[in-house]
C-alpha cells in the first residue's frame, strides 16, 4: 500500500539537519576519542543543576507544570523582563519550529543566510515555506543583505544568529539595533542568541518589549551545559508570546530539564567559570591552527572555525581524516565558508588529541 502522505511531505527529501556523532561512531565501528564537533559544553552543567535533577527523580510520575512558573520567574529576574514576555520550549530548535508555524505557510518567503543554521531551514521547508538566501559577507551573516532580500522577496520572516553558527562571527548590539530599526512593516525577525553568553560584552541588542517584530531565542544547551535536557526560551512582545499557547506542546517538556534549567540560571558563578574555560579553549584551538600554518576566525561562540587554506573539498578530506583518528568535528556546508572546519571548545585532553591528530589529517589531505 502506498502511504497517504501529503504532497508536501512527499516532495521533501529524507534527510536530517545534522548527522549525529553516534551514527558516525556506528559507521566507523569505534567511539570518538574527542567529541568536539557539536558545540556541546564539555565542561558540564552546574552541580546545582545535577542536584535538582536528582531531587526531581521522586516526582517524575507527575506531568511537568505546563506554565513553567518557577523557571519563568528565574528567567524574568535574570533578564529583568515580565513573565508574560517569556515562553519556554524544547530548546531553540523546538521553539523555532513553533514560531515558524505562527507565520509560515506554503509559498510564504522566509529570508536567511546561505549556509546558516540548517535546522531553521528544516522547519521552514517542512511548512512549505519558500526559503530565500543572502550570502555571508566576510564570513558574517549580513544584516543589510538580509533586509534587502526581505524587501525584494517580500519575506515574512528574517532569521539571523548572533553570534553566528557555523562561523562564530558576531555583530555588536548597536548594529543589531540598527537592523531592527530598519525592519519593514509586517516582517518578523527571529534573532537566535544561542551563543551570546560566550560573546564580548555589548553583543546583545537592547530588549524592547514594545516591539512586536522581534523574537529573541536563548538556550540552556550551550553555556549552561544542558544540551541533553532540551530547554530553551524566547523573549518578545506579550502578544507574540501569547500566540505560542495556541500551538505549542503544553506538556512536551520533561521535569528534569525544567528543574535543571531553573537551578542553572540561578548559579551565575558557575556560568562565569564555564565562559572562562571556553575562552581558554578557543585560544588553544587558535594556537593549534597557527602552529600548523593556518588562520582561525575570531569567535564569539564556544567553537572556532579554522581556515584550512584551500577549498571545501580539501576541508572535507581533513574532516574525514580526523574522524578516522577518532576526532569528531564538523564544518560549514556552503562555499566559501566550507574551506573551514569548526572545532568546539574541548577539555585539555580533547585538545591534546586534536593537536596530535590535526597535522596528520592535514598531511593526508594534502597527499
Amino acid at each position: 500500500m502506498k502511504l497517504p502522505f501529503t504532497p508536501l511531505i512527499e516532495s521533501l527529501p529524507s534527510t536530517v539537519p545534522f548527522v549525529g556523532p553516534e551514527l558516525q561512531e556506528r559507521t566507523n565501528g569505534f567511539p570518538f576519542r574527542a567529541r568536539i564537533g557539536a558545540n556541546e559544553n564539555v565542561f558540564g552543567a552546574s552541580p546545582k543543576a545535577h542536584a535538582a535533577i536528582e531531587a526531581e527523580l521522586a516526582h517524575c510520575w507527575k506531568y511537568t507544570d505546563p506554565g513553567f512558573v518557577k523557571l519563568k520567574q528565574a528567567i524574568s529576574a535574570h533578564h529583568n523582563v515580565p513573565e508574560e514576555n517569556i515562553v519556554i520550549g524544547e530548546g531553540i530548535d523546538g521553539l523555532l519550529g513553533v514560531a515558524a508555524r505562527l507565520f509560515v505557510e506554503p509559498d510564504i518567503a522566509v529570508a536567511t543566510s546561505l549556509g546558516a543554521y540548517p535546522t531553521f531551514n528544516y522547519h521552514i521547508k517542512g511548512l512549505g515555506g519558500r526559503l530565500v538566501t543572502a550570502p555571508f559577507v566576510d564570513d558574517h551573516e549580513s544584516p543589510d543583505a538580509l533586509l534587502d532580500l526581505a524587501k525584494k522577496e517580500d519575506a515574512r520572516v528574517i532569521y539571523i544568529a548572533n553570534p553566528d553558527n557555523p562561523m562564530g562571527t558576531w555583530w555588536s548590539g548597536d548594529e543589531l539595533d540598527q537592523m531592527i530599526a530598519k525592519l519593514p512593516d509586517q516582517k518578523i525577525l527571529f534573532l537566535d542568541e544561542a551563543y551570546v553568553d560566550f560573546a564580548p560584552q555589548g553583543t546583545s541588542p537592547s530588549i524592547d518589549l514594545e516591539n512586536k517584530q522581534v523574537l529573541r531565542f536563548r538556550t540552556f544547551s550551550k553555556a549552561y551545559g544542558l544540551a541533553g535536557a532540551r530547554v530553551g526560551y524566547a523573549i518578545g512582545h506579550a502578544e507574540l508570546i501569547q500566540a505560542f499557547d495556541k500551538i505549542r506542546n503544553h506538556f512536551g517538556m520533561n521535569c528534569f530539564g525544567i528543574e535543571a534549567a531553573n537551578a542553572a540560571i540561578r548559579d551565575q558563578q558557575w556560568l562565569v567559570q564555564t565562559i572562562a574555560k571556553v575562552d581558554e579553549a578557543r585560544k588553544r584551538i587558535a594556537k593549534i591552527a597557527a602552529d600548523n600554518g593556518l588562520t582561525s576566525l575570531p569567535s564569539g561562540a564556544n567553537f572556532v572555525a579554522i581556515d584550512c587554506g584551500r577549498d571545501g573539498d580539501f576541508a572535507r578530506v581533513v574532516l574525514a581524516e580526523l574522524s578516522k583518528q577518532g576526532i569528531f568535528v564538523r564544518m560549514p556546508g556552503v562555499a566559501p565558508q566550507d574551506r573551514c572546519i569548526r572545532v568546539s571548545a574541548g577539555t585539555t585532553d580533547d585538545l591534546d588529541l586534536f593537536e596530535e591528530c590535526f597535522p596528520l589529517a592535514l598531511a593526508r589531505a594534502a597527499g
